[in-house]
């Protein structure tokens, strides 16, 4: 098995919604039809698709029942502190939840977290040494 992930899937309780939010931070969706629930964003190395929480509950044969924590975050690396700032408030103008707001990191970085519209949360961060952009 090569060591990589092809598609990130978010179960999402609201197709719409996410998919405007997605939109709106400029993930451009591929292959999707408008009256198509699910949708994939192709991005540098991997994909990202959001599909409804009932459905891919279902696909997977698994409740749809979960809340909290998730045990993990999704992260976009940036090349400044600024940048870290600038992104982390266009996506709260989106309708993102703020988390954490940006600020430096006990790692040496600096990074903000937001939650999209299902609570998945998403960290912005500046890495000065790992270029991860």
């Amino acid at each position: 098995m090569k060591p990589k992930i092809s598609l990130v899937t978010l179960a999402v309780a609201d197709f719409a919604k996410s998919f405007a939010f997605y939109r709106g931070l400029g993930f451009e969706a591929h292959n999707h039809g408008e009256d198509e629930s699910y949708a994939m964003f192709e991005m540098e190395g991997t994909w990202l698709s959001i599909f409804p929480r009932d459905l891919l509950a279902e696909d997977a044969e698994v409740s749809p029942e979960g809340s909290g924590f998730r045990g993990f975050t999704l992260a976009h690396n940036v090349a400044s502190e600024v940048e870290v700032d600038g992104l982390h408030a266009f996506a709260l103008s989106l309708g993102a939840k703020p988390i954490k707001p940006p600020r430096a990191t006990a790692w040496g970085g600096y990074s903000g977290y937001f939650a999209d519209p299902d609570g998945f949360l998403w960290e912005i961060a500046f890495n000065p040494f790992t270029d991860l952009t």
